[in-house]
């Protein structure tokens, strides 16, 4: 009998080989800037200290990706209003535009393998995973 644990660590595998896969064949930028430039378009400006935070990396290496973007004009500093002595880190056009190209080759590549992969069923059961997801995601939310 399938246990709750066994369908969460085929889960939790399957999802963890699925993004390393995606990642590999589509991303067109580096991936740890492609998450900064994400969480900047999600939550909006911020320090470097909080990006490091919620990537849960140093704040050494944040502040090199921050400055590899910034060379690119994928983002640009600002004087924090809260705090004299800090900056803050915001997304340029230049840096949505990147992100969304990145995103879209995600999004052309699992639709590519959708087509090529899956039967009719496969992709009913498919289409109905995200919604299940994003209940279990919502546990996360409400903590």
């Amino acid at each position: 009998m399938t246990t709750d644990e066994d369908i969460a660590e085929r889960l939790r595998l399957s999802i963890g080989r699925f993004t390393r896969v995606v990642r590999a064949l589509s991303d067109t930028m580096p991936q740890t800037q492609a998450a900064a430039l994400g969480a900047l378009d999600r939550e909006g400006p911020q320090t470097i200290a909080r990006l490091a935070a919620g990537r849960g990396v140093k704040h050494q290496g944040m502040s090199r990706t921050v400055g590899e973007l910034e060379t690119l004009g994928r983002v640009a500093r600002s004087q924090n209003p809260d705090d004299g002595r800090a900056f803050l880190i915001a997304l340029t056009p230049q840096g949505r535009e990147a992100l969304e190209l990145d995103r879209q080759a995600r999004r052309n590549w699992i639709a590519e393998a959708i087509e090529t992969q899956l039967n009719a069923e496969e992709r009913r059961i498919l289409y109905a995973l995200p919604e299940v997801l994003d209940r279990l995601s919502s546990l996360g939310e409400q903590s």
